[in-house]
């Protein structure tokens, strides 16, 4: 196996997390999102309840701890962003290619991830304007994202949140903020799910959401988990072989993996509890109301927020939240688009920014105007937003992870990578990580490739 090259002459100059719990903050803010607060939900609810989210926890605690550990561990054994870390093994076209791809889907996803980051901002905004109930209007949400000139606005102000939260660096940036809106994350969250699963008919909601029932599980449900995986858990968005690389020798791999798959989890049980009760609630447990897909947060809540009592301060308390997971999740990928371009141009971190801000604008602008203005261009029956999200997440994704596998099976050697998180680590779950990234990794990325372009082609429906 070749040794990593330059590990140690970046080291010095890289940004650095504090610590452990700076790190597992960060990467929890990555993992809580839009995944966790707007897909979580409206997917559990169409694939099953309960069946859904024991499928996704036993995925979660294999497959998603595999990659995260294996991504985290090359970030850190040679101080690289993705595009460094493949370099450091080779430079034929599967390093060129492993690499970049794991570089180029977050530059690729934080855009659109601002676009819809700004529909929450304006959400917010409205809720503290006491428009509850415009907010519900049956047309609202199509004529606000059909609006050019307002979506655009709103994108604008999400993404210079983020640049500035980047443009201050790793520890003053990217972990202080994740240190503070975390904590407030989860205290809004356990607040609007409390107020939920306390509605006249939202233990019919709990009941399903947490309790599998076999009738409800399909081929789909996995299909479904899996990919939700992906999305929730930062894998194969080069995050964290980014954040891997911002870490000593010091911090506990495997323990801090699985602090973010407890936290992972428990803001995806909030999210579900916040939501799929509510609706019980408020439609009398109507399946048609329950399985509204991704409106299910952006025109369906409105009205239930709007038929309760104190609904402006429930929707305040819940887009403050779900704007505070959707910015430490845009933070996590433009820091990893950053550091990438500070990585292969050896440029400065100000100038790294203002290049990013350049893609942010040229694929966001076309993201936010896609409904509206652009809604003209189609791509596949797809708006360009919709594009970018089955591009990154369903074709793109799965690849990287294939070349991460790879790289590692092929390459770098299952030693090589359990030497580097026993460095730190009792590493307790070393055989199930060696099996599964050997035998089953590969098969359930597959799974996802396949039903992804089988999905987009008709011939199954996800």
């Amino acid at each position: 196996m070749k040794e990593p090259k330059g590990s140690k002459q970046t080291e010095v100059s890289r940004g650095r997390f504090s610590g452990r719990i700076g790190y597992v903050l960060a990467v929890a803010g990555s993992a809580v999102g839009l995944g966790n607060i707007w897909r979580f939900p409206y997917l559990a609810a169409k694939y099953g309840g309960g069946m859904f989210l024991f499928v996704y926890i036993i995925l979660m605690v294999t497959f998603g701890f595999v990659m995260i550990v294996s991504e985290t561990a090359l970030g850190r054994m040679t101080k690289k962003s993705p595009v460094g870390v493949f370099h450091s093994f080779g430079k034929t076209m599967l390093f060129h290619f492993g690499g970049w791809i794991n570089a180029i889907i977050p530059m690729l996803i934080v855009p659109y991830y601002c676009v819809i980051g700004g529909w929450v901002l304006k959400y917010l905004v409205e809720y503290l304007k006491g428009g509850v109930n415009l907010l519900a209007g049956d047309d609202y949400f199509t004529n606000f994202i059909a609006s050019s000139g307002s979506v655009e606005f709103w994108f604008v102000m999400f993404s210079l949140l983020v640049f500035f939260v980047i443009l201050a660096g790793v520890k003053r940036g990217v972990e202080q903020v994740a240190k503070v809106m975390m904590p407030i994350l989860v205290v809004l969250a356990v607040f609007v799910a409390i107020y939920s699963i306390t509605r006249p008919g939202a233990l019919e909601g709990v009941k399903y959401f947490l309790v599998p029932n076999l009738e409800n599980f399909s081929w789909m449900t996995i299909v479904a988990a899996m990919g939700q995986m992906f999305y929730s858990l930062s894998i194969a968005m080069g995050v964290l072989y980014t954040y891997g690389s911002y870490i000593g020798k010091d911090v506990d791999i495997e323990k801090s993996t699985t602090q973010v798959e407890f936290f992972d989890t428990a803001i995806a049980l909030l999210a579900g509890l916040m939501i799929i009760p509510a609706v019980f609630a408020f439609s009398g447990g109507d399946m048609k109301v329950l399985k509204a897909g991704p409106s299910l947060t952006f025109i369906t809540l409105p009205k239930i927020f709007s038929s309760m009592g104190i609904g402006s301060v429930v929707g305040i308390a819940f887009f403050l939240m779900f704007l505070f997971a959707a910015l430490t999740s845009a933070i996590s990928l433009m820091e990893t688009s950053v550091s990438s371009f500070e990585d292969e141009l050896h440029w400065s971190r100000p100038k790294c920014c203002l290049l990013m801000g350049v893609v942010m604008v040229m694929v966001g602008t076309a993201s936010s105007l896609g409904y509206g203005t652009l809604d003209f261009v189609q791509i596949f029956g797809m708006a360009f937003l919709d594009f970018f999200d089955f591009l990154t997440n369903s074709i793109m994704m799965p690849f990287a992870a294939l070349s991460t596998c790879l790289l590692i099976i092929r390459v770098v050697g299952l030693k090589k990578i359990i030497e580097e998180v026993e460095y730190s680590s009792a590493f307790r779950r070393k055989k199930m990580y060696s099996f599964f990234l050997k035998y089953l990794a590969p098969v359930c990325i597959a799974i996802i490739l396949i039903s992804s372009i089988a999905n987009v082609l008709g011939w199954i429906s996800l």
